[in-house]
């Protein structure tokens, strides 16, 4: 008799087993998952908060359309708080189980940087929104971005410092352990040189320092017309206080890693202008629709970043609609190949899967007594 029972028991079991796994096959084959890497929470939170909220709107424009090729989009996001070694754990979560084949991050250039090698190995498709560091796609042909690199973002910067602001003597206030904040400066010297400036001061810091005083005063013994803060919001807003309480009242420059800065400074960022990757105040159709939903989706103003994500979600929908396929590698060439009208701009990918755009200049300005970044001016490649 138990014996009996048993039999009975496994055979439910059994049956129970295959139900199940032929649901969760049918869900499988009716979804295409993305995954995505953001920092949601840390010190650069605003960036990944605001590319999560530009994939999702994408997401959800997609699914509303009927999907790609029949099949809904499934997003899942994780957050890596900035953290390169979290960016890897939350890597290995989505494709181990999760079974995530295509990633749309991270969203700074360490924690996409520390992901690519990886995925490349495993045949994963990365997307960078904003890692804008140049080695980022050296792991091979499964990484792409959709935003320009630091070597053109920081001849942007030194252009129009030059050319737009007729500046010619800068300095150069950067984080020394920051590849990022690195990169920029370095092209940004180049830039204004090879313009006709001249550096007239270059002093750097160390990643955490809260304290600028000491090469602020350097710099304000230079007598510069012109100071570069390659940094991201956080760092350049105590930069910019401690700057101005110095009496250096000249033109600040930046480059994206400002942005979400309006939002978190007082008005010792006025005369400040920055290099980013849209304008919202654009009057292109894309960017008017765009900015107007995420508005009404999350009442604010969508920074870079989140038309970036957007953009990301957009470049792999279009490229598994090309490919016809759910097949990887068929996807990857279809991305590669991948040229339109995006939110930040024409898009087409060069032989190393970076973008080829334009650039535009932000001045930030205050308007009804709140501060905004507004159109200032476009630098082509």
């Amino acid at each position: 008799m138990k014996k009996k029972v048993m039999t009975v028991f496994s055979v439910v079991v059994a049956a129970l087993m295959v139900l199940s796994f032929t649901a969760c096959s049918k869900a499988d084959t009716n979804t295409i998952k993305i995954g995505g890497i953001y920092p949601l929470s840390g010190p650069v939170a605003v960036y990944g908060v605001e590319a999560k909220n530009g994939v999702a709107i994408a997401v959800e424009e997609i699914n509303a359309a009927g999907g790609v090729n029949g099949k809904m989009i499934e997003l899942i996001a994780e957050d890596d708080e900035g953290n390169p070694e979290k960016s890897v754990n939350a890597y290995k979560k989505l494709t181990a189980k999760d079974n995530v084949k295509m990633i749309i991050g991270s969203l700074t250039s360490g924690c996409t940087q520390a992901i690519t090698s990886l995925a490349q190995s495993q045949n994963v498709i990365v997307v960078a929104p904003a890692a804008t560091m140049e080695s980022i796609t050296d792991a091979g042909d499964y990484i792409f971005r959709v935003c320009f690199i630091d070597p053109f973002q920081g001849t942007v910067g030194a252009k129009f410092a030059a050319e737009n602001l007729g500046k010619k003597k800068a300095a150069v206030l950067y984080d020394v352990g920051n590849d990022y904040s690195v990169g920029l400066y370095e092209n940004f010297k180049k830039g204004f040189v090879g313009a006709g400036g001249n550096l007239v001061a270059e002093e750097s810091y160390n990643t955490g320092d809260k304290d600028f005083n000491a090469q602020l005063t350097k710099i304000k013994n230079a007598n510069p017309d012109v100071i570069y803060l390659p940094d991201y919001y956080s760092t350049v807003a105590l930069i910019a206080k401690q700057l101005r309480a110095q009496g250096i009242n000249v033109p600040i420059i930046g480059a994206d890693g400002w942005g979400g800065i309006t939002e978190n400074a007082g008005k010792e960022v006025l005369n400040g202008f920055y290099s980013d990757h849209y304008a919202a105040d654009s009057t292109d159709s894309k960017v008017i629709e765009f900015v107007s939903k995420y508005k009404d989706t999350f009442n604010s103003t969508p920074t870079a970043f989140a038309a970036l994500g957007y953009d990301a979600m957009y470049v792999i929908k279009d490229a598994i609609v090309a490919s016809k396929s759910t097949d990887v590698a068929k996807i990857r060439d279809a991305l590669a190949k991948t040229t339109g009208a995006y939110v930040t701009g024409n898009l087409a990918f060069d032989a190393k899967r970076n973008p080829t755009k334009s650039a535009v200049m932000l001045e930030i300005v205050e308007k009804d007594g709140v501060l905004t970044p507004v159109f200032k001016a476009t630098v082509n490649p």
